[in-house]
């Protein structure tokens, strides 16, 4: 395999144990798949696959899509259902300074 593509899985194995529940990764149904479905598609000397660089396009693409789901997480819970927030609070979270600060 080549080092972006060994990045690539490196990068979506990582992505999945942050969203696991499950102690061990050898537990993982997803990552045997994934696994499975690397080795299925790894070049070799006397052909070239069309289907390693479609495998790079898809761990790209589904790398993408679980750290967007991550960071879209940690931005709701951070800006989302809190309840209602004095002025103060509100004033610090977008940055503004009230007119009695000394900051």
């Amino acid at each position: 395999m080549s080092q972006g593509i060994v990045r690539s899985l490196r990068q979506l194995l990582s992505e999945i144990r942050h969203i696991s529940s499950e102690k061990k990764r050898q537990d993982s149904l997803l990552i045997k798949y994934i696994m499975m479905q690397f080795h299925k598609h790894k070049e070799t000397d006397q052909q070239l696959c069309k289907a390693q660089e479609e495998m790079k396009f898809l761990a790209s693409s589904y790398l993408c899509y679980l750290q967007s789901q991550r960071r879209y997480e940690a931005i709701y819970n951070q800006y989302h259902a809190k309840g209602e927030r004095s002025v103060r609070e509100t004033a610090d979270m977008v940055g503004f300074k009230l007119p009695h600060d000394t900051k």
